[in-house]
């Protein structure tokens, strides 16, 4: 029995359309800043901010699922892989923004001067 083989052009150019249209709104947002995104707060941090967090973390997902071929896996499998990945980046995400607001927080409120 011979194997057959599928085009998956369509799945190809789908893949393209989605990853392209988040990042072209992460763009988007990034430029316009719109001002009831960016100074609303939530949790301490910028709306706009958690927006490019999720949609980070929504296409990093989507590039495992896609590109890694996880459709086709046993669920367990798909989440022993997706959710140590999607943790260290949140984790990754919330350690930089801590530990830059803490930075700014020492060179704004302190004697010591922004030299760089």
């Amino acid at each position: 029995m011979a194997h057959t083989h599928e085009s998956n052009t369509k799945r190809i150019w789908f893949v393209f359309g989605l990853l392209s249209v988040i990042t072209v709104v992460e763009v988007a947002l990034g430029i316009a800043k719109p001002d009831f995104l960016y100074k609303t707060d939530l949790f301490n941090m910028h709306l706009l901010n958690w927006i490019f967090i999720i949609l980070t973390v929504a296409k990093a997902y989507y590039i495992m699922w896609a590109f890694m071929h996880l459709e086709g896996e046993k669920a367990n499998l798909r989440w022993s892989i997706v959710a140590p990945l999607v943790f260290l980046i949140i984790y990754l995400v919330f350690i930089l923004l801590i530990e830059g607001n803490y930075v700014f927080d020492v060179f704004k409120e302190s004697q010591y001067k922004w030299i760089f």
